[in-house]
């Protein structure tokens, strides 16, 4: 980690100057005290913005809405309900979509193009509208609703997910804050997420956009819990430049300390998710060292980390090293098996291709622990890429055979 970066403590997306957020339960999750299914994040200034979407081909319209505003520019407000996807429910999707954003517009006049509406939940299903109409005044904003946001978000997670960093540049504080949904169908290429990320730095258009994809390909497009990928998925940043300086853009001498705290900040967030993921309980994390270049790593690393087979090993403490060696040879990167050097938790298990004798009731014993580090090094060149899964149990089969009924 960039050193120049501190995590702060109690972050969220309201530690960014000048936005505000809140939440309220309007009646599409089942009720609780203290839970929240509708909520709005708010820039009190304007925003140039960026986002990274679902690979999915059905999307909600929620999120192809959302797309089209985010290709303008300037959303500076984000509004998002949970329980319900509004997905694959025809032509009132696009409709219901439109009316949450017209009556947010005029509620915070703030223009339509500015807003966008992520929505995650069942399939299938139509948004309640009547109950959204009654509960979005209620929404209270205020710079401490950062965590109520994160919390309207939760479907089957058991726990908010939110952070925030800063750095010190120019004789000025930039910080980066943001909150995450995740649980369950979550595979790279974006999962049953959705990410709102802000940050008081000025920063050009296009370099946000590419420094949020950059982001997500080390972060959230490297998780993996069970190998599914949902219909709306969306992670979406601000920038207010409520901090003040010159915007940052490609190749400015702020461009690369902006960008490690905009990936650091999205890497905290997303093995968050895998934490959290259905029945899980340790997280485990794959290296992969020496590939030919960093798109081949990845493509190992991915691989791996979403491995059947190697989360059940995980779940059972078992170092069967043979599965992440199975994994690697169809991952689609360049393998030359003489070179393969494997390692769980440092301990050395192959080497050069060949097998090295370990104590296994050792290696049990490390792999007992919450977290699990499998290290593979191809030795072909210096692509490097990080993926994270967590273990497959039987929590997650029994909680995913009963989810609506």
């Amino acid at each position: 980690m960039n050193q120049q970066i501190r995590f702060l403590n109690k972050g969220t997306v309201t530690t960014v100057q000048g936005f505000e957020a809140g939440a309220t339960f309007a009646g599409m999750k089942t009720y609780a005290e203290d839970k929240y299914d509708l909520g709005i994040v708010y820039s009190t200034l304007p925003c140039v913005c960026g986002g990274v979407f679902t690979a999915n081909r059905i999307k909600s319209p929620s999120i192809v809405l959302t797309q089209e505003h985010v290709r303008l520019g300037a959303v500076r407000l984000v509004v998002a309900n949970s329980g319900i996807a509004n997905t694959s429910v025809g032509h009132q999707g696009r409709t219901d979509a439109e009316d949450v954003v017209r009556l947010v517009s005029a509620q915070m006049e703030v223009p339509e193009a500015e807003v966008a509406f992520l929505s995650t939940g069942l399939i299938g299903v139509e948004l309640p509208m009547a109950l959204i109409r009654a509960a979005l005044p209620k929404i209270q904003l205020s710079p401490s609703g950062g965590n109520a946001f994160a919390r309207a978000i939760m479907t089957t997670d058991t726990r908010p997910k939110d952070a925030a960093v800063a750095y010190s540049f120019g004789g000025r504080t930039v910080t980066v804050g943001g909150v995450a949904k995740g649980s369950g169908m979550i595979h790279p290429d974006m999962a049953t997420m959705l990410a709102v990320l802000a940050t008081d730095a000025s920063v050009e258009a296009s370099f946000l956009q590419r420094a949020i994809k950059q982001a997500a390909d080390r972060s959230f497009n490297m998780i993996s819990v069970d190998g599914d990928t949902s219909t709306n998925d969306t992670l979406l940043i601000m920038a207010n430049g409520a901090a003040g300086g010159a915007p940052i853009s490609e190749g400015s001498p702020e461009a690369a300390l902006f960008q490690d705290a905009v990936t650091q900040l999205s890497i905290h967030l997303a093995k968050e998710i895998v934490r959290d993921g259905e029945g899980a309980s340790k997280l485990f994390e794959v290296i992969v060292e020496g590939a030919r270049n960093e798109k081949e790593a990845r493509m190992a690393a991915r691989t791996i980390a979403s491995s059947n087979l190697v989360k059940t090993a995980v779940h059972g403490n078992d170092p069967n090293w043979g599965r992440i060696i199975g994994a690697l040879g169809r991952s689609g990167a360049h393998v030359r098996e003489e070179r393969l050097a494997l390692y769980v938790n440092d301990v050395c298990l192959m080497e050069k291709g060949v097998p090295i004798p370990f104590f296994k009731d050792a290696v049990v014993l490390q792999m007992r622990s919450p977290e699990v580090s499998f290290r593979v090094n191809l030795h072909l060149g210096d692509g490097r890429a990080v993926a994270w899964g967590c273990n497959l149990s039987e929590a997650y089969v029994t909680f995913n055979s009963a989810y609506t009924t």
